[in-house]
């Protein structure tokens, strides 16, 4: 008897959809008339290429940058600074000043679901963070004490061993 109403439940849902009949699931009835196409064109959601991209470009506005601690300008940058710049610069999206204030914002996402544009956290010593911007290929960018603004494998023991957590950063958080 259950096999046969959720049977009847998926093929009501199918033949729903493929009917186009929306109001079954309580769209508006505007949305019912919209192609594929115009309804991908009315909800914009950049794609992962596209924000991994234009990190890349700020990337290479702040490439080779000294770090120093508390620096904000091309003279000299932290890593929360950068951060902040790299998510104005490619996403118009402003972030806290702190690694401590960052590693509140936006979402926890596990490692193995990051994305170009998620923050990665690592925990450098007792009472210190670090922070860089994921860019894929297991890769993230980030203001090195040593190599200034460069990009480092997440899979090097060092990053691994420190490793915290990782932040989905969006538009309301």
């Amino acid at each position: 008897m259950h096999l046969s109403k959720t049977f009847f439940a998926l093929v009501l849902c199918t033949t729903t959809i493929i009917s186009g009949h929306a109001f079954a699931f309580n769209m508006p009835s505007e949305l019912t008339t919209l192609n594929n196409q115009s309804l991908t064109q009315k909800i914009s959601v950049p794609s992962t290429e596209n924000i991994k991209s234009k990190i890349l470009d700020q990337y290479s506005r702040w490439k080779g940058t000294h770090y120093h601690f508390g620096g904000s300008s091309h003279r000299g940058i932290d890593c929360s600074a950068l951060m902040q710049a790299v998510f104005q610069g490619s996403m118009n999206m402003s972030l806290p000043r702190t690694t401590g204030e960052q590693i509140n914002h936006g979402f926890r996402i596990a490692q193995n679901e990051l994305k170009p544009g998620d923050l990665v956290f690592f925990k450098t010593s007792r009472a210190t963070r670090h922070v860089g911007v994921y860019v894929g290929n297991n890769e993230f960018i980030h203001a090195s004490k040593i190599k200034g603004v460069t990009v480092s494998s997440l899979a090097n023991n060092y990053w691994q061993a420190h490793y915290e957590t990782a932040r989905r950063i969006t538009e309301n958080t």
